[in-house]
């Protein structure tokens, strides 16, 4: 007997490349996991194509329709409920979560950040490696917690830092390992939910 699929929905801001990435995976016959909806907090956002194209279910939230963060949180607590969302992958989503809403959706919410944390919080992450000289860079994904880039660390990759690198360069293969790292992350948490 088999068991239901994990309804997930994926929180994103830009052109939506690890979006694509997890919506493959998703659709993958072995992943226990279904794609439910697709939030976005910016109209201009590429992946929203994505979204239309592939008949992705999915809602812009527009975070400049909104007060301040707890009226735009709550704006998409009840998009996901109303989708019975139960785990949320955020993917290049540039917004800071209120503590409430992380919260609500502790261990059930999991982040890609573009360092091997915990350094690196933040914005800027490959030009603040190449000025600090370091040999190596990454990517981490971790489940959210109140603080910014923080919580319990679930899949770290790391790529070497020559000495030819650009951002360009550098950003190019942190994504590659993204791409690797987003979806053992997930397969991970599937695996936990499940029991």
């Amino acid at each position: 007997m088999t068991t239901a699929s994990t309804r997930i929905a994926i929180l994103f801001s830009g052109t939506g490349t690890n979006l694509r990435n997890l919506a493959a995976h998703i659709n993958a016959a072995h992943v226990p996991a279904t794609l439910e909806l697709a939030i976005c907090n910016r109209p201009e956002a590429k992946g929203l194509d994505f979204c239309r194209d592939n008949n992705i279910p999915h809602e812009l939230i527009n975070h400049t329709d909104y007060s301040d963060r707890a009226d735009f949180d709550a704006a998409m607590q009840t998009a996901l409920q109303a989708a019975d969302i139960e785990l949320i992958c955020a993917a290049g989503f540039m917004r800071l979560l209120t503590p409430e809403f992380v919260n609500y959706w502790q261990d059930r919410i999991i982040n890609i950040h573009p360092s091997l944390l915990p350094a690196y919080k933040g914005l800027h992450t490959h030009r603040r490696v190449l000025e600090a000289g370091e040999n190596t860079h990454g990517c981490t994904v971790h489940l959210i917690r109140p603080e910014m880039d923080e919580g319990p660390i679930l899949v770290q990759k790391q790529v070497y830092v020559f000495p030819t690198d650009t951002e360009d360069t550098l950003a190019a293969r942190v994504m590659e390992q993204e791409l690797i790292a987003y979806p053992e992350a997930l397969d991970i948490m599937l695996s936990r939910l499940r029991g």
